[in-house]
């Protein structure tokens, strides 16, 4: 046999064949390995505030593990939830879609408040999605992946339904009810048991994701770790409790029990991360960490943002937001504006999986970002709608918001570039703030630039007619006109 013009020797060759083979199958492991789908986990705090967080410039709460995150990692200073509360902000980030695709605007019923006080009355509310739904899970689970969800689901009674293959304590169920356990055992929760004294929720959340990630798989997973916490009620381990108790307050921000639990959040966030390395899966997982809403203000302000969760000012709807890819994201920050509706197509850009042809996403790919902190999408705007009441905290003085008995009055909001315009139903009332110049949302510039109010309306009406957004036109039988009151009683003195 002749390679060439030289005789070789016959055991020449099978050595030969024998190398090529193995070189051929390094080859293949090779291009396998780079092209094997990364693990995606996302964790989302529930009710964390974009200023709850050391990183995000907190001079009060102690969160190294998280800020390593965050050091390692992109920290985007403009992320967005697309809804103020808890489930309708879960909806629209599972599905990919605006509220008005799905109709989850709140959680429980739309007319909150006294009737006396509701001008119109509110479109009704869906409390979960339909079945049919895209989601994130559906379409990883599509494509070869193992699915978890690990914690608060809180938009349908079984998350199973909804491409779910592994769920611990997940239901519709919107925080840590008494008759569940609340944060401390014995606790009773989906697939979520303990009979003995002394184990925090919070912690037990994260002994469990770290099965799921220790589990001996070829598959990739998809940890969903929507963590119950910092959710009220505010109930701490007490060791930490004690110990913030002896910790001065700063901006606003001094609730023992609070910090107590961010600083728990933190650590088992650092539990997390510590099982990806001792894994050696750190360079193959993306790690996205997040906030459902912005945090409850009347428990830690959000200065300089306004207000705080169930209002569509920047403390209600702007939330921290990490992501950690060794090797593919360089550390950096990215002051673009994105919202969590933007998943969908990034997990699929992430997965190398088509959406279906059919699917309505409203969000974009954030690859580009990732890839490069200096990137720009393209251009576009973003929005919210919330045609429904939500009732006050509480407090007296709720100044932060337009009035001390609604958090939101019907309305809706769109940000575009710098600009941000309000619009609410009741009154037809237009505001426009410069985020650039007033993330306090401190000064109406309508009166000021007539040509931009003028410009994001007619696209925020445009937007909500494509969407198929409800809005409320009936009148309240039952409102009492307060300010008609008040002339009364004036002309009557």
């Amino acid at each position: 046999m002749f390679i060439g013009q030289h005789r070789v020797p016959i055991f020449f060759l099978a050595w030969f064949s024998g190398l090529v083979f193995t070189a051929d199958i390094g080859v293949s492991l090779a291009k396998e390995s780079e092209s094997a789908k990364p693990n995606i986990v996302l964790i989302n705090i529930d009710d964390m505030g974009w200023m709850d967080l050391a990183c995000q410039g907190s001079q009060y709460y102690r969160t190294p593990n998280v800020d390593r995150l965050a050091s390692e990692g992109m920290r985007f200073t403009n992320a967005y939830a697309a809804a103020a509360n808890c489930a309708p902000s879960r909806a629209c980030m599972m599905t990919g879609q605006y509220g008005p695709r799905h109709g989850v605007y709140t959680v429980g019923n739309s007319d909150r408040g006294k009737p006396k006080n509701r001008k119109l009355v509110p479109i009704r509310n869906k409390r979960t999605i339909p079945e049919e739904s895209p989601t994130l899970a559906k379409l990883l689970q599509g494509c070869g992946y193992r699915t978890a969800s690990i914690g608060k689901w809180h938009i349908s009674k079984d998350p199973t339904k909804y491409g779910v293959l592994h769920n611990i304590a997940g239901s519709e169920i919107g925080h840590p009810l008494a008759k569940f356990g609340g944060y401390h055992s014995p606790f009773n929760y989906v697939n979520c048991v303990s009979d003995k004294e002394g184990e925090y929720l919070t912690d037990r959340l994260t002994d469990e994701a770290i099965k799921f990630i220790s589990a001996d798989s070829d598959q990739p997973f998809f940890l969903y770790l929507p963590y119950y916490t910092v959710h009220t009620p505010l109930q701490a381990k007490k060791d930490k409790l004690e110990k913030w108790k002896t910790i001065p307050g700063k901006s606003g921000q001094k609730n023992a029990s609070y910090a107590a639990m961010i600083e728990s959040m933190d650590e088992n966030v650092g539990r997390l991360m510590a099982c990806l390395e001792e894994n050696k899966l750190s360079k193959s997982t993306v790690v996205i960490f997040t906030s459902d809403n912005g945090g409850m203000w009347q428990v830690s302000r959000q200065l300089p943002l306004r207000a705080g969760k169930g209002s569509y000012f920047e403390g209600g709807i702007r939330v921290p937001m990490i992501v950690r890819w060794p090797g593919v994201v360089e550390a950096a920050v990215c002051d673009e504006p994105v919202i969590n509706v933007d998943f969908m197509p990034t997990f699929a850009e992430i997965a190398d999986v088509e959406l279906e042809e059919d699917q309505i996403v409203d969000g974009e790919s954030l690859l580009p970002l990732i890839h490069d902190p200096t990137a720009k999408l393209k251009e576009r705007s973003l929005f919210w709608h919330f045609p429904i009441y939500l009732q006050a905290t509480g407090r007296k003085k709720d100044f932060e918001t337009h009035d001390r008995l609604f958090r939101t009055r019907p309305g809706s909001v769109i940000r575009s570039g710098k600009w941000k315009l309000h619009e609410y139903f009741e009154d037809g009332r237009i505001e426009l703030y410069n985020l650039e110049s007033d993330v306090g949302e401190t000064t109406n510039l309508t009166e000021d630039h007539p040509q931009v109010a003028k410009r994001l309306h007619a696209e925020l009406k445009n937007w909500r007619e494509e969407t198929g957004a409800s809005i409320p036109t009936e009148l309240n039988p039952e409102f009492v006109d307060q300010s008609e009151k008040e002339s009364a009683e004036k002309g009557s003195e």
